[in-house]
């Protein structure tokens, strides 16, 4: 989900390290689902990406589900 959220925004991998102070080599283990993030990178990422409240109880619903 936080690269279909990322590209729709259109912020590249560098752009959203930059803007969350996270490496870019979690943002990319992240998106390929090798990794979870914690709840403050979490909050990092839904800030940086502008989410609504809506987007984020839609994935993590999805999440559930899975």
């Amino acid at each position: 989900m936080l690269k279909e959220y990322r590209q729709k925004k259109n912020i590249s991998q560098e752009k959203l390290e930059a803007l969350t102070n996270l490496d870019r080599k979690t943002i990319f283990r992240i998106e390929n689902n090798i990794n979870m993030p914690l709840l403050d990178t979490f909050a990092k990422l839904v800030l940086a990406l502008e989410l609504t409240d809506e987007e984020i109880v839609k994935e993590v619903k999805n999440s559930i589900k899975k």
